[in-house]
């Protein structure tokens, strides 16, 4: 088969008028929300204009083939190709221009975030982390209303106020990152920034912006070379292609005052309560992934389909969704939900790399672990999964290579502390660091990890 540039003429694909906002251009959104939103039986009417977050060169690629792009949902029997075309722009993140003048629009609905749990800067109560250096400069760009902010959310807020000023009329914010209770997270962090700019704009997001909580599912790796290979025998030549696994999960709760594509016959699910489907997703796979970043690098694996082939690194594994499955009702099926979740580890297909997992493994830890580690303490358990799993990390953070962590300076003021055991712990969750036997625990596994070597053989 001669494959051929991607252009819509070519693949009988229109021009939905752009709609929906996205704020963090990446692998998982196009994965993601955008398959979801191509997917969806009125995807005619909504298109999604996207923004990068660092770099403006996903944004360019996909520009110079008119924002369409392949998802390759590989499954561990072959691949299944198709082509994206919900995206109808593609920008800088720093145009804020555009953003403004996009948001503004009645026509918008939706703006969504793909930005990472350390992307919205934000606490654990939704507050502004002011020791964030590009944090504490945005909130002073907006108090004195001279220059740009820079992090997701200051732009956010710009694009909102834009809005307010042209009586655009209400609209949907709608964080797709890892996070429970994202929705009001988001908001909380979202009316500090307004404040902060205007108390009338504040006043405006809480009578015209809602915050929808959503649980996203999807393994996206990054890219890997050979990845156009998969576009082109299906045809195209793709230079922004995405490959993906079959599975895909999505479940949303919230108000979308001004409309939204029919995702749910794409296949998501609109709930009143969200909170159980987080706690599974969060605890169960996202847990899992946490343990065998830290495990499975200190074991030498690169991979979660070589650590989840490990039998040492599958017993923690296994403790950790045994402590969560406590503590999830009965309607989220866990059990049902860990037999699959084993299926889409092991697909060797699919190359998820540890060291990209463990990225800002600090703040993941915070949503991931420690939440079951608080539960099964209070219930009178010693929480032992939660602290071996802490104690992998602790020993992944002191032996293997470095990862780009958020909390960067925090970790390393803890490891120079006379207690950096504790200090660690700290750092993921000053509640978990009071409670003195815990920490004990995570002391006598972060020992053990001490002589596990590095590799491991084949």
């Amino acid at each position: 088969m001669t494959a051929q540039p991607l252009s819509r003429v070519a693949a009988g694909l229109g021009t939905p008028p752009p709609r929906i906002v996205h704020l963090g251009l990446g692998a998982f959104h196009r994965a993601h929300q955008a398959w979801y939103t191509a997917q969806a039986d009125d995807a005619v009417g909504w298109g999604i204009a996207a923004f990068t977050g660092r770099s403006p060169r996903e944004a360019e690629a996909l520009t110079a083939q008119e924002c369409l792009y392949t998802v390759a949902a590989r499954g561990a029997d072959g691949d299944e190709v198709e082509v994206i075309g919900s995206i109808v722009e593609a920008h800088d993140g720093a145009d804020l221009g555009t953003l403004r003048d996009l948001v503004a629009r009645p026509e918008v609905a939706v703006v969504t975030l793909t930005v990472t749990e350390a992307g919205y800067r934000l606490l654990p109560d939704g507050a502004p982390d002011l020791d964030d250096a590009a944090m504490a400069a945005d909130l002073a760009v907006l108090r004195a209303r001279l220059g740009e902010p820079v992090t997701p959310l200051g732009r956010l807020v710009v694009a909102l106020d834009a809005r307010r000023r042209a009586g655009a009329g209400p609209i949907a914010v709608v964080p797709c990152d890892n996070v429970p209770g994202n929705g009001p997270w988001v908001r909380t962090g979202v009316l500090a920034l307004a404040a902060a700019a205007d108390d009338a704009l504040a006043g405006w997001v809480e009578d015209h912006v809602s915050f929808v909580s959503t649980s996203v599912d999807r393994i996206t790796p990054r890219r890997a070379a050979g990845d156009e290979l998969l576009a082109r025998g299906a045809g195209w030549i793709d230079g922004s292609p995405i490959v993906t696994e079959p599975f895909a999960d999505w479940i949303l709760s919230g108000e979308f005052p001004a409309g939204r594509p029919a995702w749910e016959t794409a296949g998501a699910r609109v709930v009143d309560d969200i909170e159980p489907f987080e706690h599974r997703k969060l605890w169960m796979l996202n847990g899992a992934h946490s343990v065998l970043a830290s495990l499975g690098r200190l074991r030498g694996h690169a991979t979660v389909a070589d650590a989840i082939a490990d039998a040492v690194c599958r017993e923690l594994v296994e403790d950790v969704w045994d402590a969560a499955a406590r503590h999830l009702p009965a309607d989220v099926d866990a059990a049902a939900y860990r037999v699959a979740l084993v299926e889409r580890f092991a697909n060797p297909r699919i190359v998820h790399r540890l060291d990209q997992i463990a990225a800002d493994s600090s703040v993941k830890l915070a949503a991931r672990i420690a939440p079951v580690a608080r539960l099964e303490l209070a219930a009178g358990g010693d929480a032992l999964p939660a602290a071996a799993a802490l104690g992998a990390w602790i020993g992944a953070v002191r032996r293997c290579a470095p990862v780009p962590d958020a909390r960067e300076r925090q970790l390393g003021d803890a490891l120079l502390s006379t207690d950096p055991v504790r200090a660690l712990v700290g750092v993921v969750d000053p509640d978990l660091a009071s409670h003195p036997q815990f920490v004990a625990e995570v002391r006598i596994r972060a020992a053990a990890l001490a002589d596990v070597p590095t590799t491991v053989a084949p």
